[in-house]
């Protein structure tokens, strides 16, 4: 990768796809950006660029990536396959780029204090995977086909949706009344029935039909 295409990625701005980090100061909390870009779509982290977009480059780059090398291999469970690029600005200043590819293997997670955290991309934020997110990540890696049951429950949640834009795990429960347990196994169901979309949300998530 050279500097101008650097500079193009950083032109276009932090958003899904991409994200900036003038420095690697907390490595441990940078990985889950690259934990929510491989969950997602894949993307771009520029270390040595600015928040404006600026590629000013970062003194003892060299330091910076071993510092996130270190953090990527150790926290990132299963392990992330990306390609990493670092180019010189001067003698003293460079940029760091790690490319990192939608897995096919999701959901990628980290542990923080014993518990599994995953995260996925909404614009240029890296939120936490709800339940539901964690579940149809993992059964999307399957090849199986879903078979679910159209019943009252169903055609309840489908009726709502022609009625409001969306709707909430809570919401449904409430309409349907019905337990989470079984509100979350249906929502997750739909999604990979291509039924309805979910939509991630750091609070709630939002389930919208699929058109």
């Amino acid at each position: 990768m050279t500097l101008q295409e650097i500079g193009k990625i950083a032109q276009k701005g932090e958003g899904l796809r991409v994200e900036f980090k003038k420095k690697a100061a907390h490595p441990e909390k940078i990985v889950k950006e690259i934990v929510a870009m491989a969950n997602t779509e894949g993307g771009h982290l520029l270390i040595g660029v600015d928040d404006d977009g600026t590629v000013s480059g970062q003194r003892y780059i060299e330091e910076e990536v071993y510092a996130m090398d270190k953090a990527i291999q150790e926290l990132i469970l299963p392990a992330i396959h990306l390609k990493k690029h670092v180019i010189d600005l001067s003698s003293k200043k460079g940029v760091a780029v790690y490319e990192i590819r939608k897995s096919k293997s999701a959901p990628h997670y980290i542990l923080e204090n014993q518990r599994k955290k995953a995260f996925v991309r909404v614009a240029d934020k890296s939120i936490q995977a709800s339940r539901e997110m964690w579940e149809i990540m993992k059964r999307k890696q399957r090849l199986d086909d879903i078979v679910f049951k159209y019943g009252k429950k169903e055609e309840l949640l489908m009726k709502a949706l022609v009625s409001r834009p969306h709707i909430t795990l809570k919401e449904y429960m409430a309409l349907a009344k019905i337990p989470v347990y079984i509100a979350s196994r249906t929502l997750v169901k739909l999604v990979l029935a291509n039924v309805i979309e979910v939509i991630p949300r750091e609070l709630e998530d939002l389930y919208v039909p699929k058109y």
